[in-house]
């Protein structure tokens, strides 16, 4: 299973996404995501995190909350285990990112964006700040959501 981590800068009741319209064959071309991406050989999640945010946005987090972990299935592309965070700390100056546009969108205009529509399952988690470390499976066909369960029980 490939190992990623997914990051939502919050600030001013809005969220830092990444609108992925830079790289041809990108699996997830022409949507909004969060800041994060593959690990490295011995480089655990938060670890991964960290750089993944520095890299593509310039910044440096310093206060994070580790939030949950996704696990991936597809009958189009490898399984993954997503760790996702929270970051509500940072320093340094928003740079320009290769893999796409940033930019600060309002919580409530979240579901009017193109997203994977597992991401608007665990966004909605996120936006609750007492919500628990959660475990959510999303199993894709093609581009569609086919099933999802949290802490192991299925979603309708």
């Amino acid at each position: 299973m490939r190992q990623t981590t997914l990051c939502y800068l919050e600030q001013d009741g809005c969220y830092l996404m990444l609108h992925r319209v830079k790289k041809d064959h990108d699996a997830s071309h022409g949507k909004w995501i969060g800041v994060g991406g593959k690990c490295e050989a011995d480089e655990s999640p938060d670890e991964c995190m960290l750089r993944e945010v520095k890299e593509e946005t310039g910044l440096t987090i310093t206060r994070w909350r580790y939030r949950g972990i996704v696990t991936f299935i597809s009958d189009v592309w490898p399984c993954e285990y997503m760790h996702l965070f929270t970051a509500t700390r940072w320093r340094g100056t928003l740079t320009d990112c290769d893999e796409g546009v940033l930019r600060w969108i309002p919580k409530s205009e979240l579901a009017s964006l193109n997203l994977w529509e597992g991401d608007r399952i665990f966004l909605r988690l996120l936006q609750n700040p007492r919500q628990p470390f959660f475990s959510l499976k999303l199993t894709y066909k093609g581009d569609d959501l086919s099933a999802a369960a949290l802490n192991g029980i299925p979603i309708e």
